[in-house]
């Protein structure tokens, strides 16, 4: 089953947002302590992945048509249109965190990274669905850390993972057919570093420390594929 692994990384983030509503009363100041050490682990990943680069001319070309891309589509204000929409369907009046805001970080964290798309690459490649379980694993605890500190609004990240996961994997089925192993290879390092980029961007507003449109960022994931098929071909 192609969709297994997917299907498993939204059941785990499903489960670790309802036992993360249940620690939801702890006193603030457990929240913002706790907030700034998700924070800090973030910006590791993102460090970590970040300096798996091979060639940071890729990535820096990546990052700028990206950010022109998503700036031009504004794909950040129409993210949080859709966290707002949902803040008010499902907002009560003693809500004191935004969903838009629990929605947003966790869509970000959950979808941007390697083993997203390694790990949906490798369910519709090989119908081998080990590292998106071992995802599903790791996005269930960090959603229960983050709905504990951003409230409900991390439930529903799980819509875009599934979504973002799952079409890769479908999609996956047949790229065999149609780019060289090398150049896949290729992507994924590439793609792994200027994800990484964008999680410690990630971790920069979890801290505080800036505000970063990290959503106009997304399209930088894409174009690092249209770079290196340009470099590839001529």
């Amino acid at each position: 089953m192609v969709l297994l692994g997917t299907l498993i990384n939204g059941l785990c983030i499903l489960v670790g947002t309802l036992l993360g509503l249940i620690f939801t009363r702890i006193p603030e100041r457990f929240k913002e302590t706790v907030m700034s050490g998700v924070g800090l682990a973030v910006l590791l990943i993102g460090i970590q992945m970040a300096l798996e680069s091979d060639d940071i001319v890729i990535v820096l070309l990546s990052i700028l048509s990206g950010a022109l891309i998503g700036e031009g589509l504004q794909l950040e204000s129409r993210l949080e249109y859709i966290g707002r929409w949902i803040e008010r369907k499902f907002a009560n009046p003693e809500q004191t965190v935004s969903i838009a805001q629990g929605f947003v970080s966790a869509s970000l964290i959950f979808v941007i990274g390697a083993m997203a798309v390694v790990g949906a690459l490798d369910s519709g490649l090989r119908n081998d669905h080990e590292i998106l379980i071992t995802k599903a694993i790791l996005d269930g605890f960090i959603s229960l850390v983050l709905t504990s500190t951003l409230g409900i609004g991390v439930l529903f990240s799980l819509c875009p993972v599934v979504l973002y996961e799952g079409s890769i994997a479908l999609l996956a089925t047949q790229i065999q057919r149609f780019v060289p192993q090398e150049v896949l290879d290729t992507f994924i390092v590439e793609m792994t570093a200027t994800g990484g980029l964008l999680i410690v961007a990630i971790a920069l507003n979890m801290l505080k420390l800036t505000k970063i449109r990290v959503a106009n960022l997304l399209p930088s994931l894409g174009t690092v594929g249209l770079i290196l098929a340009v470099v590839h071909w001529f």
